[in-house]
Parts: C-alpha cells; sequence; structure tokens
C-alpha cells in the first residue's frame, strides 16, 4: 500500500492545492498517482466520462495526474441547497437530499462505500493522495466521521497536516489540534507542513522548532505563496469576494455572485484575457451601468436565487443595462432565470411552484426529470468557435426558436433573443477552449489570446509541482505514504512490505 492523507487545521488552507501539487510532483517522476477525497462539500463539480459528478478539485488533481476524472476519486459529495440542507451525491449519482443533522446522524453508514473506492483507486496505481474536509480538530463531528480521522484510522492512511500561516496563528492551529484530538487520532498524523508563506522562510525556523516540541511530529517543510494557483480552478466560493472588476478595459464583463453560485470557474479564462475586466458582484452591490455583458452563472438553487436576485435588486439593473443596449448570457441555472417561467411541479427544490422568470428569453423551464450529467462538444452557432464542456443539470428547457449552440450529436442548445443581444445555454467550460473564446468576444469587439485554459493550467501545476519539490522533505513525505529509497525521487517504484 502507498497512500498519505493531507489533512489541514481548517478549511481553504489550501489543501486542495497542495494534493494536486503532489499528485504532479509525482507524477512528472513516472509514477502512477491517483487523488482521493472521501466527502466532499461544493457546489463546484465536474462531470466524469461515465456520467458521474465529483468535486471539481478532484477533477483538477486527476488532471494533475494526468488521468481522467472517476466517481471513485470523490465517492461522497455534498452540494448545499440551503443554510441547513444539501444534495447528497453517492458514487456520482444524486441520492437525495439531507438536511445537516440527519447527514451528520447517518454519514457513518456510507464508509463501507468510502474505503471501496479507495481500495479500487489503490489496486490501479503507486499512490494515492487523500485530501481531508476541513479539520480532524472539529472533535464535534468526530462520531461516524468519513472525512479525517474516520477514514484515515479506517483505512490505516498515514496524515500529515497543514497549517496556514497567512491567516495567523499557525503555531496555535498546529499544537490545538495536537491538544485537542484523542491519542489513535493524534498518532496517525506523522508531520506538518506550513501553507502560504511570504517572503524568508527562516524566520520562522524558531516557530516550527516550537511545534516539534509541543507535537512531536516531523517537520516537512514550508511551501510559499503559489501565484500560479490563481490559475487553477477554486472550487470554494470564498474566492469569489476577492474577485470584482477592476480596471477599465475593451470589454467589461459582471457576473452577480449568487448565494447558491455554482461551477464558477466557467469563467477563469474570461478572468486572464488581456482585453477583458471580469469580476464578480457580490451581494448588497448594484450590477455595474457601465458593463458590456452580464453573465448571471449556474447555481445549485434556481428558484431560491432567482429570489436572491431580486431582493438584491439585481432584476431592475439587470432591466436597465438591456435598455441601454447591454448584453445579457445565461449559463444552467442563470439560462433557465432567463425565460418566461420556471415550473417545479415534483418539488425539487423545495416546495412544488411556478415563478415568472425575468423574460428576457422566450422559453419556459420545468425542473423535472433525470439529471442531466454528459460531456459535451459543440460549436457556436454562425460561428467556427468550437467548445468541449460539459452539461450537468436538472429540468428541461423548451421554447427556444434561435439556439445558441449546435452540439456535435446535431443537437441544439439554448436561446439568443431576436436582436442577438440576450442567450443562455446549459453548456458549462463554454470558454475554456481558445476557439470558442475567441469568436464570442470577438463578436463583441475584443480580441482573444486564443489560448485554451487547459494550457495554463497544466503550466500552473507544473510550477507549483517544482515549487513544492524545493520547500518540502519529498523524500520524508514519500517515505510516509509507503515509497521508500532514494530511487522514487527518480521514478522508479518501491514499496514497504
Amino acid at each position: 500500500m502507498a497512500a498519505l492523507m493531507i489533512q489541514g487545521c481548517g478549511s481553504d488552507v489550501g489543501k486542495s492545492v497542495l494534493v494536486a501539487g503532489l499528485c504532479r510532483l509525482f507524477t512528472n517522476r513516472g509514477l502512477s498517482v491517483r487523488p482521493f477525497k472521501p466527502q466532499n462539500m461544493s457546489n463546484n463539480a465536474a462531470v466524469t466520462a461515465d456520467g458521474g459528478e465529483i468535486g471539481r478539485a478532484q477533477a483538477l488533481q486527476a488532471m494533475a495526474c494526468r488521468t481522467a476524472p472517476t466517481v471513485d476519486m470523490n465517492p461522497v459529495l455534498l452540494k448545499p441547497q440551503s443554510d441547513v440542507g444539501a444534495q447528497l451525491i453517492v458514487l456520482g449519482k444524486m441520492t437525495g437530499t439531507w438536511k445537516a443533522r440527519g447527514y451528520q446522524e447517518r454519514k457513518g453508514a456510507l464508509l463501507d462505500t468510502v474505503l471501496e473506492s479507495f481500495r479500487r483507486l489503490e489496486a490501479e496505481c503507486d499512490l494515492v493522495i487523500v485530501e481531508g474536509a476541513g479539520s480532524p480538530a472539529e472533535i464535534n463531528l468526530r462520531v461516524g466521521d468519513i472525512a479525517n480521522m474516520g477514514f484515515a484510522r479506517a483505512a490505516d492512511v498515514p496524515v500529515v497536516l497543514v497549517g496556514d500561516i497567512d491567516r495567523g496563528h499557525v503555531i496555535a492551529a498546529l499544537v490545538g489540534a495536537h491538544a485537542v484530538l484523542d491519542e489513535q487520532d493524534r498518532a496517525m498524523i506523522r508531520g506538518f507542513l506550513i501553507n502560504k508563506f511570504r517572503g524568508d522562510p527562516t524566520l520562522f525556523d524558531d516557530g516550527r522548532s516550537e511545534i516539534i516540541r509541543r507535537t512531536g511530529w516531523a517537520d516537512l517543510g514550508v511551501a510559499p505563496w503559489l501565484a500560479s494557483a490563481r490559475s487553477l480552478p477554486a472550487e470554494d466560493a470564498v474566492v469569489l469576494d476577492r474577485s470584482t472588476p477592476g480596471e477599465r478595459r475593451r470589454l467589461k464583463i459582471v457576473a452577480p455572485k449568487l448565494s447558491r453560485i455554482a461551477n464558477f470557474d466557467d469563467f477563469d479564462a474570461l478572468r486572464v484575457e488581456p482585453d477583458v475586466d471580469f469580476g464578480f458582484v457580490p451581494p448588497g452591490q448594484p450590477l455595474p451601468g457601465d458593463a458590456d455583458l452580464v453573465i448571471l452563472p449556474g447555481t445549485k438553487s434556481t428558484l431560491a436565487d432567482l429570489a436572491f436576485l431580486r431582493a438584491q435588486g439585481w432584476d431592475i439593473d439587470l432591466a436597465a443595462h438591456v435598455r441601454r443596449g447591454g448584453r445579457v448570457l445565461g449559463v444552467c441555472g442563470g439560462y433557465q432565470m432567463l425565460g418566461r417561467t420556471l415550473s417545479d411541479p415534483d418539488g425539487v427544490e423545495g416546495p412544488p411552484e411556478q415563478v415568472d422568470g425575468l423574460c428576457l428569453l422566450d422559453v419556459d423551464t420545468i425542473l423535472t426529470g433525470d439529471k442531466v450529467l454528459a460531456p459535451v462538444s459543440g460549436r457556436l452557432v454562425g460561428g467556427e468557435g468550437r467548445f468541449e464542456g460539459y452539461e450537468m443539470h436538472v429540468g428541461r428547457t423548451t421554447g427556444a426558436v434561435r439556439p445558441m449552440l449546435l452540439m456535435d450529436s446535431g443537437a441544439p442548445d439554448g436561446a439568443v433573443s431576436a436582436d442577438g443581444r440576450i442567450m443562455g445555454c446549459y453548456v458549462h467550460g463554454l470558454f475554456n477552449q481558445g476557439s470558442a473564446r475567441r469568436a464570442f468576444l470577438s463578436g463583441m469587439g475584443a480580441a482573444s489570446d486564443g489560448l485554451d485554459q487547459s494550457v495554463r493550467v497544466h503550466a500552473a501545476l507544473d510550477e507549483i509541482a517544482n515549487a513544492l519539490e524545493s520547500a518540502f522533505d519529498i523524500e520524508a513525505i514519500a517515505a510516509m505514504a509507503g515509497l521508500v529509497g532514494a530511487g522514487v525521487l527518480r521514478g522508479a517504484v518501491e514499496r514497504q512490505p
């Protein structure tokens, strides 16, 4: 067995990026590597080739391993629909909606499913790198845990604990975790890593020594602030709080930050275009009057977020934007909002109801039927721009006369208004291919670098892997995982007996 689990002192300490970087590092040395996260909670999801869905971070980590994502990489996914409830995805398929308390009481029953997925991955590769969720120090959640120490102990996988020095109190976070964990959980932790250090890491040598003295854990290194991580798709919507419109460029594009925003990495490629000023508009602020394009993004709860949009007054801003000749694009749930009506006769998102949409497209949506999960490809109607993406939605939209996209299967998708200024579609990842992005932006008078987003992401993963190689004791990490001998670092695989 060769496996290692990366846990953190809290959420957003950089676990996902470090796992992706380590996946790429060991893959670059000739090992067959797989990522694994027992339980994830995120509305940013990816579609696998067999029509399942997993967390976006695990799809990125699979990319780091240069392998296709599978449902075994994230067997349990929670997609929040409200403050107290979430859709439960098991092995890529929706199994129902759970209230938070009910799930906490029953999650332990999923441990066997999680372990089966882990064993399948373990059997097909040299090394599995596991990502925890939140923090093992949240001992109030320890009973029935499948995300952190519950999994580590059941699978007998050693743990490395990550502290985020950028947010401060990193000594207290690591030493505090040591203090509150019970003896058996504490014994699973073999070492610690410091993440997001800005400046000269030797300035923290005394701090590292103090952590060793108080915990007995091995010091495995200090990761610098990884600027390249900005080129990776984010999983947590907290990053959107730091992504607002900036300097004025040729084309200004904004997207309201909906309360259940999903798959917001759809727009990462727009953010780096030299002609584009792209940003998310936070709640409480109006949509800018000088925007050229407003994008309504995907959402986990279309009806609830349509009400949220109206509560913010964004529907009034949007109507004024359209009167001024501005353009609007709706993606997935945003596309559904642009229509005349939205109906939920089966209570998919809550009590059965029908509501008026924004009436900017002559389409109607019924939230019923099986969830659509499928990779798709095609082109923009009336243009040469080709795309590769995926669909992930509940509901069927009818009434479109002028489609926005034409799939390679021959099926149309989406709708465009008669004047061409309002459009919507179900395809996520529409802008990731350089040709589709160039065609879309040129229609609004802006140039594009035409670079596929995957090229940027692969380059960032290599930069991060190189940085971690210099910052961490990779040989010690390999040995902890069960890979022994310096040959591991040259790509020769050895296993402990």
